[in-house]
């Protein structure tokens, strides 16, 4: 997160988030709602100072099952007030929709709001977006938050990746190059991954940070990767002066690259961009396949929706609407400029 520049000029409300779980509210917004039959029981959870993996288990425990037959969209925060779905497969265990749902009733530390039968699991990625209702506590500066609010709604803000990708010590992405370079070995799977997708997000961070200190984060390359940010459909961009239009708009913005050796290639001047930073790394593609990184491209520019900005007896509540994929600390780093 260190030396990430800014896109928003306004200065830094600074302050702090997480005082307290109530400042920090999580809301899912599903891909689609459970159709009313089927063996999977899709519960709405919410949950306080907990992993998502956390009450995974604890569900798991309850109902005596194996937590892989209960599943869930995506990880939530722990120091935080979270709202999210789980899927139970009732195939796997003897207890009945009723009986799971009276047990995960009884428990102590969620709430259970609804539920609902689908016909299919939920899998990672299947929801749509997540709303967010943050308090920056220790801070009046409101007036400097309203007019970044007012900035990032024009330009959006470049879709990092945070905090959460580069570990406690902020390590993980150089050994994730040492693995890349054969100068380290990791013969845990779990903890090589993530060493490697660190390195990964690094990568992305850096291509978004040579592009804003370019002043080329609001504008459209020719041989760009570009998507649609409706539909989320992508191509190659051969007319940047056309699509120029399309991205003010803001009806598409360019793809950052996940770098590997099965990603998308860009073309043009953007091809040569993102080999510049490869070449700045020392790292090669050979590289990357040798290390198994198939790589994949993320949307370059985040536009938050319903971003607001109120008073609050703590300090300044902010609260907007992310798609999925996209980190809150990125969109909340802009207004404090604590960095």
């Amino acid at each position: 997160m260190e030396n990430l520049p800014y896109i928003t000029t306004s200065e830094g409300t600074a302050g702090k988030i997480r005082q307290k779980p109530e400042h920090f509210i999580v809301e899912e917004i599903p891909a689609y709602p459970p159709i009313g039959t089927g063996s999977h029981l899709f519960v709405n959870i919410t949950k306080q100072n907990q992993t998502t993996k956390q009450v995974q288990e604890d569900i798991a425990k309850q109902l005596n099952m194996n937590p892989l037959d209960i599943s869930f969209a995506g990880m939530k925060d722990k120091h935080a007030i979270t709202t999210q779905w789980f899927s139970i497969n009732l195939d796997t265990t003897k207890v009945t929709k009723a009986e799971a749902i009276n047990k995960i009733d009884l428990m102590k530390n969620i709430k259970l709001n609804s539920y609902e039968l689908h016909d299919k699991k939920l899998k990672p990625g299947h929801l749509k977006a997540n709303k967010f209702t943050i308090i920056i506590s220790e801070t009046d500066k409101i007036e400097q938050a309203k007019e970044t609010a007012k900035q990032i709604e024009k330009t959006g803000i470049p879709n990092y990746y945070g905090e959460q990708r580069f570990g406690v010590d902020n390590d993980n992405a150089e050994k994730g190059k040492q693995i890349i370079q054969d100068k380290l070995k990791i013969r845990e799977k779990f903890q090589k991954k993530l060493y490697l997708n660190s390195y990964q997000s690094y990568l992305c961070n850096l291509y978004l940070t040579e592009r804003l200190n370019q002043n080329l984060i609001n504008k459209i390359l020719k041989g760009d990767i570009a998507k649609k940010t409706d539909t989320g459909g992508m191509f190659i961009v051969e007319d940047p002066i056309t699509d120029q239009k399309r991205m003010d708009k803001k009806e598409i913005t360019f793809t950052a690259p996940m770098f590997g050796y099965k990603m998308t290639q860009p073309t043009h001047e953007s091809l040569e961009f993102e080999n510049k930073i490869l070449e700045k790394e020392n790292i090669t593609i050979q590289n990357l396949k040798k290390a198994k990184l198939k790589g994949t491209r993320r949307q370059g520019i985040i536009f938050p929706e319903n971003l607001e900005i109120k008073k609050h007896p703590k300090g300044i509540q902010v609260s907007f609407t992310l798609r999925k994929g996209s980190f809150a600390t990125i969109v909340l780093r802009e207004f404090m400029k604590n960095d």
